[in-house]
């Protein structure tokens, strides 16, 4: 085992000496969100193995921001279990976070199969290859907002506890992700001198580096580089929007637990305070206020699918029981998105730009974290 866990109550923030040294394994490490957790791991100094397949997008944050050249990384498909058990076995992580998926809402309706394939069976396979290895002590599966069955939620959003479901394929494949973690804990991992799992929910993640179809914040810098008029849907719509570090830093400090003790297994929420859940249109608004030279759009019906109106997750459990707070603001993480993408379209390095984008959450200061910088 590497460094050993710190004993006292949760700090609320992410430990670099915890991670010192620790063997990690990440599946889905050339997505969005898994090349930021991937730089991430490795500005803590951890020993980081990335498993997944090619990057989903060209361009994309990986290869563009150079994610695989400290790290060990295996090209190999969640559906192949036995490649997947041998990068597990070659590995030997003490903690493995599952982020591996068919992610989109839009795609599930046009590869359903491949959606349960990659969300479902996927996440079968990286568990029951954890269990034959025996050695893991923690494991984060990565789920989503959309793992509720969204009805119409309160002013106080889902809890943990709140009902699992979905209308469409890709929410209810990540509702049954979660029945399969929930159903590995109870039959395989509850020894507490055993495994420890946990899943994280969390949704509409926003970054530089995203550039996924049918994606907001994408779709309206696409656009404004290419000088053309976006079409947006549903500009009355309510997310929860946060840049990809606040639930990043949540799935760091619950892995953290995890390792301390098992009394951090279960399903957890990383989303924003309920002052930061706004509409489409504001974040349009916003962006289109940021970017140099604007954004032009226009509201419009367009090619939809069926999506609940309103989505508004309650992260309480995170912050009490954690001491976990989102650490950048929605307005610093639009501005630290459009920055992004602003600093790499003049030619700034991929790479440069995210990692300091990453480092003052690194070694934060103890009031406060400092704020995020667009390049170096």
């Amino acid at each position: 085992m590497g460094p050993a866990a710190n004993h006292g109550a949760p700090s609320g923030q992410v430990d670099q000496a915890f991670w010192q040294g620790r063997r990690v394994l990440i599946t889905g490490h050339t997505g969005f969100k898994g090349a930021w957790l991937s730089l991430w791991l490795q500005l803590l100094g951890a020993e980081v193995t990335g498993v997944g397949a090619t990057p989903p997008t060209t361009p994309s944050l990986y290869e563009l921001a150079r994610v695989g050249e400290q790290m060990h990384c295996v090209t190999c498909d969640v559906r192949d279990f036995e490649g997947l058990w041998r990068a597990l076995r070659d590995a030997s992580p003490e903690v493995v976070i599952h982020m591996a998926a068919q992610p989109l809402v839009r795609r599930s309706y046009a590869a359903p199969r491949e959606t349960y394939e990659t969300n479902v069976m996927g996440t079968v396979n990286v568990l029951e290859a954890v269990r034959r290895l025996g050695s893991v002590r923690a494991v984060v599966v990565v789920s989503s907002d959309k793992c509720y069955e969204n009805l119409g939620a309160d002013a106080a959003g889902f809890s943990e506890d709140s009902r699992l479901g979905g209308h469409d394929p890709y929410s209810s494949s990540k509702a049954c992700t979660e029945l399969v973690a929930e159903a590995y804990r109870r039959s395989f991992f509850e020894d507490p001198d055993g495994v420890r799992l946990a899943s994280a929910r969390a949704g509409n993640v926003i970054g530089g580096g995203d550039w996924a179809e049918d994606r907001l914040v994408p779709d309206l810098i696409g656009a404004a580089i290419e000088g053309r008029t976006v079409l947006v849907r549903n500009p009355g719509y309510v997310r929860p929007w946060q840049h990809v570090l606040n639930p990043l830093s949540g799935y760091l400090l619950l892995a953290q637990e995890l390792c301390r003790s098992a009394d951090y297994a279960g399903a957890w929420n990383f989303g924003p305070p309920a002052q930061e859940e706004v509409s489409v249109a504001t974040i349009v608004q916003r962006v289109a206020e940021l970017w140099p030279g604007g954004v032009e759009w226009e509201a419009g019906d367009g090619p939809g699918v069926p999506e609940a109106a309103t989505l508004r997750l309650d992260s309480s459990k995170a912050e009490h029981r954690l001491g976990w707070r989102p650490p950048l603001s929605l307005d610093d993480a639009l501005g630290a998105t459009v920055a992004w993408f602003a600093s790499v379209r003049d030619g700034g390095d991929a790479r440069a730009v995210t990692v300091a984008q990453i480092h003052p959450l690194v070694r934060p200061r103890r009031s406060q974290l400092l704020p995020v910088q667009d390049s170096p």
